[in-house]
């Protein structure tokens, strides 16, 4: 079986894996290109946007070309859901790296993240939860009796900063506002899955996707990127906490001198933890599991 490439659009970042023939990961790029920038307020993705991310996609269109890939899928998530000029996003996409495009529903995007997460994870007794924060939505994913079964919550760390927390030095103000927005959310999506609210204490959570990877990074205090120290790293929810209110008291330049800090998030990851430390609490779990296996890996997996 040939190369396959996923390219992943997000709200916050674009990114490309590139799988070989037996599974192994050939490459993984990310870039912060800010899908979502503005489409919570203006309903529609903005011209920078756009740019920033066709760059980003032209830049992976000749990675796999470097490859030799011949299969591929480029898949969208919430800010391409919510935004008015989506589908031509969509199509503009994937003539650019000539693969098929599909525009992931919330539960799939859940369901992907899952099976990714989850691939190379030791075996547990309890459910295991998986939580991707991402920038413009979140997701919870748990298989219980051999069924998947996920939400998706219009909570992202770009969300959150631009509707209630802000970018920089967090106020008390914005705090609160932030909290009630993340509560609300999180009351809608339980009454949604009960499956949830049925799991409290009981389920071993693995976090995914740009927030919980900088904050392992963050806690592992390195300024270059090694994979092994934050692959699977624990992280405690008095870590999350921790970080979330040291953050909160610098500006995001400030954020962006510390060692792991990664550039691109400096100005929204605190909403990010906010969101994580949310839903370690209603899951009632002081410990999450950072995974570098992700929604890139469960759509590869699908491919072969």
């Amino acid at each position: 079986m040939p190369n396959v490439a996923v390219l992943d659009c997000g709200s916050n970042s674009t990114r490309l894996l590139l799988s070989g023939d037996d599974g192994a990961t050939l490459r993984r790029e990310m870039r912060i290109t800010r899908l979502s920038a503005g489409v919570d307020a203006a309903g529609t993705i903005s011209g920078p946007a756009l740019e920033r991310s066709y760059a980003a996609l032209r830049d992976y269109r000749a990675l796999m070309d470097e490859y030799g890939v011949e299969r591929g899928l480029l898949v969208a998530t919430s800010a391409v859901r919510d935004a008015l000029n989506g589908a031509e996003f969509l199509a503009r996409a994937g003539a650019l790296v000539g693969v098929p495009a599909r525009l992931l529903s919330g539960a799939e995007e859940a369901a992907y993240s899952y099976v990714g997460a989850t691939s190379t994870l030791a075996p547990d007794e309890r459910p295991t939860v998986v939580v991707d924060v991402g920038g413009g939505s979140t997701e919870l994913a748990v298989r219980l009796d051999g069924v998947l079964q996920g939400v998706s919550m219009q909570l992202g760390c770009v969300r959150v900063s631009e509707r209630a927390l802000g970018a920089g030095v967090v106020v008390e103000s914005a705090r609160a506002a932030t909290r009630s927005m993340i509560e609300n959310e999180l009351d809608r999506a339980v009454a949604t899955a009960p499956v949830f609210a049925s799991l409290r204490g009981l389920s071993r959570l693995v976090g995914v996707a740009g927030t919980v990877a900088t904050l392992a990074q963050l806690d592992a205090g390195r300024r270059d990127y090694d994979r092994a120290l934050v692959h699977h790293r624990r992280l405690s929810r008095t870590t999350v906490q921790t970080w979330r209110d040291r953050l909160g008291e610098l500006t995001p330049t400030q954020r962006l001198a510390l060692p792991g800090m990664v550039p691109g998030r400096e100005d929204v990851l605190v909403a990010g933890l906010f969101i994580l430390d949310a839903v370690m609490a209603r899951l009632s779990v002081e410990e999450l599991l950072s995974s570098e296996d992700d929604i890139l890996d469960g759509v590869a997996a699908s491919l072969r």
